[in-house]
């Protein structure tokens, strides 16, 4: 009979790095600070300088930092270029922008730039982990959103749209290669309350009284009443990087305080 192995070691990611997009703040921020203390060595990305400084200041010795707009799949690939020949372990697709635009006023700039951002970089990021690690393998964690599942404020076709996306990413690169030695799955927040979503309602909410509606409609439809925090998200993430989910593969896991099966 196999020894059981303690889950010290199976929640430790001693030994392993980890790049995490969108660090500087929210979820993202919270997810590299659990991941860093399961002993990873991070690499941080983000295009806000300054809040990705001030991350990285709250953590132990000097996480690496790459300041990159993730709209340019050549900033992209020049990031990836810098870390080789030994590109990290872990992957986490966790940066994405949500600007609430009405569907017939949206315009064509607007929208390649979110697709850039939530859905192309996504794949860039995820198709140099693979080619650039082979069949070494690694771990790959995308965000997407439950508003890719079930549509639910209004003005958000264009993120739906964009999310949807990094749902079918995920299964496909997880059928593809997982031969290769690759974990690959996506979680799928719900209300969260960060920095970004705070920002985001305070703006749409000073032209836009219906969406006060919609906030309280959302909050009616939680089986837990109330939203999330980053680090209620982050902690998911950690159990998916380690080896405490060595047999989760292709999997699209909700943290959304039961939003999804109300």
């Amino acid at each position: 009979m196999t020894a059981t192995v303690p889950i010290s070691q199976l929640i430790s990611l001693e030994g392993r790095r980890a790049l995490v997009t969108g660090a500087a703040s929210g979820i993202g921020r919270a997810i590299a600070t659990r991941l860093g203390e399961a002993g990873a060595a991070l690499i941080l990305v983000d295009k806000d300088a300054e809040a990705l400084a001030a991350t990285a200041a709250t953590f132990e010795g000097e996480p690496r930092t790459e300041v990159v707009d993730l709209a340019d799949k050549g900033a992209i690939d020049a990031v990836w270029d810098t870390l080789a020949p030994e590109p990290p372990e872990l992957l986490i697709n966790n940066a994405g922008i949500y600007p609430f635009e009405k569907f017939t006023e949206l315009d064509e700039a607007a929208y390649r730039r979110l697709m850039a951002v939530n859905l192309d970089a996504t794949v860039w990021m995820c198709q140099r982990m693979i080619r650039d690690r082979g069949k070494r393998g690694g771990v790959i964690v995308n965000l997407a959103s439950i508003e890719a599942l079930v549509p639910f404020k209004s003005d958000l076709v264009h993120y739906s749209a964009s999310k949807a996306g990094v749902i079918a990413v995920t299964r496909a690169l997880a059928k593809e290669h997982a031969r290769h030695g690759f974990r690959v799955n996506a979680v799928v927040p719900g209300g969260i309350n960060t920095p970004g979503t705070r920002r985001a309602a305070k703006q749409v909410m000073k032209l836009k009284l219906d969406l006060i509606q919609a906030g309280i409609d959302f909050q009616r439809r939680l089986p837990l009443r109330r939203l999330g925090a980053p680090d209620e998200v982050a902690r998911m993430v950690l159990v998916l990087c380690s080896e405490l989910a060595s047999y989760v593969h292709g999997a699209i896991i909700a943290v959304d305080g039961g939003f999804l099966s109300a």
